[in-house]
């Protein structure tokens, strides 16, 4: 379960674009040590955000028939 948004995504991917390491949204504010801690913080709520809206796998039963039985 994700508590992000695309909303904060989308905050965190301007700030480290506009090179600042101080992010507010939603009456909160976060400041980074440094642009690769805010990376490593949008990359993780990428892999988060598409984890849970990625498709569940299909799953089958195979059958076969040997035709002389």
């Amino acid at each position: 379960m994700t508590d992000w948004t695309e909303t904060e995504l989308s905050t965190l991917r301007r700030a480290y674009a506009s090179g600042t390491t101080r992010v507010s949204y939603d009456g909160k504010s976060v400041d980074y040590g440094s642009a690769e801690d805010l990376l490593a913080r949008i990359r993780t709520i990428e892999r988060a955000i598409a984890g849970t809206t990625r498709p569940l796998p299909v799953a089958g039963l195979a059958g076969f028939s040997r035709g002389d039985r």
